[in-house]
């Protein structure tokens, strides 16, 4: 079994959730840090994990917040709140963690490892391709089988390291693939691309024109990044990096994450970190990025009002951005010096 340090998954919905139970499962030390309903069902009869081999109720130390974490044994964070959670949660962990301890960022998005670093001088990127699902409390669903996900890692910027191949490896142990790659955020930054569609999928009823939004929306991203000067790998290299890893659905009716947020009533969504990276990187820039401005908008006052999923008409989204299928230079706004 890999040495390695105990490990806080901060976080236990769908990614933290099926992180934390298969690295207990595999033996290792893990305490979860919950709230609400669901840390007192986790409390209760421990998390269960549903896979396609069945059911496993993992016992699991639960903690409401960082204070009732024993740092004296010096633990590894694996955050895996949502993007939008993240400011709190660094205020709990700052306020208890010592300043060295590592910190994996399991999270959608790439504005998490710069907000941690301000916080703790050890901070690590994590590439998250694992299906999952969290609807009810003290229950989360592994969909891929056998292998859980996809969870490659390097340090933040840049670069790799001891606990960055512990952490790795105590990952392969659980039944994640996983590598160390120094270039993290290269990665990170193409899966932000594809979690672009996750307000389509939350907002808009499903069909051709739906996927012509998603279409626009990565379009436009990859434009605005490669002119931003901020690498990504590409479509073809993602697709190699998954082959045929990610099998299987234990529900074909449990979408994105930001489906699930809707799903489940919640008002704030994280398509400010997704579509509005990209929105931020264009207007920095000097650009227009219409397309993923108006999924950011309309996905976070669909979660905000309470809207049904996937009810929105995507044919009106596109006959209003008519053709604004790529990001262009505001007509008053020179390009931002870099």
């Amino acid at each position: 079994m890999t040495t390695c340090r105990p490990l806080v998954v901060y976080g236990v919905g769908a990614i933290g959730g099926v992180i934390a139970a298969r690295l207990r499962l595999a033996g290792f030390g893990v305490t979860a840090v919950a709230r609400g309903e669901h840390l007192d069902a986790i409390r209760l009869r421990g998390l269960t994990l549903v896979t396609q081999a069945g059911t496993d109720a993992v016992a699991l130390p639960a903690a409401a917040g960082a204070a009732e974490v024993d740092w004296s044994i010096g633990p590894v964070v694996i955050l895996a709140v949502k993007s939008h959670q993240t400011a709190s949660a660094l205020d709990d962990l700052s306020a208890h963690a010592p300043p060295e301890t590592p910190v994996f960022v399991a999270q959608n998005g790439v504005a998490n490892e710069v907000a941690a670093l301000r916080r703790f001088a050890n901070v690590y990127g994590v590439t998250v391709m694992l299906p999952a699902a969290h609807l009810d409390p003290g229950v989360v669903i592994q969909q891929s089988h056998p292998v859980a996900g996809i969870l490659d890692l390097g340090r933040y910027p840049s670069g790799h390291d001891e606990p960055a191949e512990q952490v790795s490896a105590a990952l392969r142990e659980s039944g994640f693939d996983s590598l160390v790659r120094d270039d993290v955020m290269a990665w990170k930054h193409r899966k932000l691309i594809a979690n672009l569609g996750n307000g389509v999928i939350a907002a808009y009823r499903p069909g051709p024109d739906a996927d012509e939004l998603v279409a626009r929306a990565r379009t436009e991203a990859e434009h605005v990044l490669t002119s931003a000067g901020i690498p990504f790998v590409t479509a073809e290299q993602d697709a190699l990096r998954r082959g045929d890893l990610l099998q299987g659905r234990v529900n074909d009716d449990y979408l994105s994450s930001t489906w699930q947020s809707v799903a489940r009533g919640h008002t704030q969504v994280e398509t400010d970190w997704f579509n509005g990276e990209i929105v931020l990187q264009a207007r920095l820039h000097g650009l227009h990025a219409p397309v993923n401005a108006l999924i950011q908008r309309v996905t976070a006052e669909h979660a905000r009002v309470g809207r049904p999923v996937r009810s929105l008409d995507a044919a009106a989204a596109l006959r209003k951005l008519g053709s604004e299928s790529h990001p262009r230079q505001p007509r008053s706004t020179q390009p931002a010096s870099v």
